[in-house]
């Protein structure tokens, strides 16, 4: 892991701002948020400070395991809009794909559908928050409404579309990651 992303999260561990921590180790905010964005990188004295403000030191901050973020945030969510395709799909773990599954929150328009996913190794599980899609496995098309899931093997080719007139909303969890 990167130092600036390691300090970042053992900031957010301490319940501190940027601000807090730049006064704590009397630096700038700005140069905090630079450090964590790895756009700049502090001297080792400048370093000490930083991590004597976040009660550890040198030997510990580069002898620690990353503690594994368990929570995320709306901040976390990247999302890819596809306005040809009419679909938004957000994902909702950062790095997912080197995890063993991968959820996405899909929005699809009316008249929309998402991309095309060729047969892959692995499971496919969805669960519709709202509206309704039609899951296309291959040749079957199934229709699945609100509050009801599915549940496959991706050995098929595969899509969801909305052929209705309100927008719908799909948790989607793909095993091993593949979106």
């Amino acid at each position: 892991m990167k130092i600036g992303e390691k300090i970042k999260l053992l900031r957010m561990q301490n319940n501190l701002t940027q601000e807090e921590l730049a006064d704590r180790a009397e630096l700038t905010k700005g140069f905090i948020s630079q450090v964590e964005r790895e756009l700049t990188s502090p001297s080792i004295a400048t370093l000490v400070d930083i991590l004597e403000s976040l009660g550890t030191n040198l030997q510990d901050f580069f002898a620690q395991e990353v503690p594994e973020k368990v929570v995320f945030t709306k901040e976390d969510v990247a999302v890819k809009s596809d306005p040809e395709l009419k679909n938004e799909i957000g994902w909702l773990v950062p790095n997912a794909q080197k995890n063993a599954m991968e959820p996405i929150l899909v929005h699809i328009e009316p008249q929309g559908q998402t991309p095309l996913d060729d047969p892959h190794e692995g499971e496919e599980f969805g669960y519709v928050l709202k509206g309704q899609v039609y899951l296309h496995l291959g040749a079957k098309k199934l229709r699945v409404r609100s509050g009801e899931s599915f549940y496959f093997s991706a050995r098929e080719t595969h899509y969801l579309s909305n052929s209705t007139k309100r927008p719908a909303s799909v948790l989607w969890v793909s095993a091993p990651p593949s979106f």
